[in-house]
């Protein structure tokens, strides 16, 4: 057991973010590793050209990396945004127009794992409506990424940095894939379990894997405090992954954590355990 039993990737969007994109699946694949995934990676447009999408395939492609998670459009990520689903107006028609156009990406690099963050909540907005639109863009993402083989995660995201960000339990979050796939009957909705972001929440990390395992479709990790790599804080990420594990989570766990040199904060994994299994 422990991290040398894991499947790990490269969360490309946090790491290696001081090379362009493009070089960035090279630079992970330079660290032993085969396994990637990314946020949106064209924060200002949910539609881009075509040209740019081929070119970021070919780059995954030339690397022999193989993107394993990949978020929709979701607004100014980093930065003020935490995604577009229940958010009404012009970045809800950006993540409309973006749902095929991601989906159609992914299928084309055989990833399997579609990320949708949830939104902020709008001022002078009700919840209510926020949470209706919602359900009705998740529902759409869901049977997108169903037409692609792939299964719609949803996140949970921590209160003391995403304020306004209303999915920030574990509970809150597997209320909205239970929705999705009561909606849809596709039944591939699943949890997205950040052990960063719960811990950050203060919830039982353990608890939560002994109660969701079964529904959690992806894991990432960073350490807290500090969103660090492993190592550099208090979280017990070993045994953590090790309950993961024995719950039958038998899926990829992202390397979402902050490095100032990247490749030199591998060092906790050992080199025969990052290319992926």
């Amino acid at each position: 057991m422990g991290y040398t039993d894991q499947r790990f990737d490269v969360n490309l969007s946090i790491l290696f973010t001081e090379l362009p994109l493009l070089e960035r699946p090279a630079a992970a694949a330079a660290a032993g590793f085969t396994a990637v995934e990314l946020w949106w990676p064209w924060i200002d447009t949910a539609t881009p050209e075509q040209s740019e999408l081929d070119a970021l395939k070919k780059a995954l492609e030339d690397a022999g990396t193989q993107l394993v998670g990949l978020n929709f459009y979701a607004g100014q990520l980093p930065g003020p945004d935490r995604g577009a689903v229940s958010v009404p107006g012009e970045e809800s028609e950006r993540f409309r127009a973006n749902i095929d156009i991601a989906a159609d990406f992914a299928a084309s690099v055989g990833c399997k794992a579609l990320n949708a963050l949830y939104g902020n909540r709008v001022e002078g907005v009700d919840p209510a409506i926020q949470d209706t639109l919602a359900l009705e863009n998740l529902v759409l993402a869901a049977r997108a990424a169903d037409r692609v083989g792939a299964i719609l995660l949803i996140e949970t995201l921590n209160k003391p940095e995403s304020p306004l960000y209303p999915l920030v339990s574990a509970p809150s979050a597997i209320e909205v894939v239970d929705k999705v796939n009561e909606a849809t009957g596709l039944g591939n909705a699943k949890f997205l379990l950040d052990i960063y972001h719960l811990s950050m929440n203060g919830e039982d990390v353990s608890q939560v894997i002994a109660e969701y395992a079964a529904k959690t479709g992806h894991v990432q990790i960073a350490d807290n405090p500090g969103r660090g790599a492993p190592g550099t804080g208090e979280l017990p990420l070993e045994r953590l992954l090790d309950e993961l594990k024995k719950a039958g989570y038998d899926g990829w766990v992202g390397l979402e954590y902050k490095a100032a040199d990247a490749a030199a904060s591998f060092e906790w994994l050992p080199a025969e355990a990052r290319p992926a299994r």
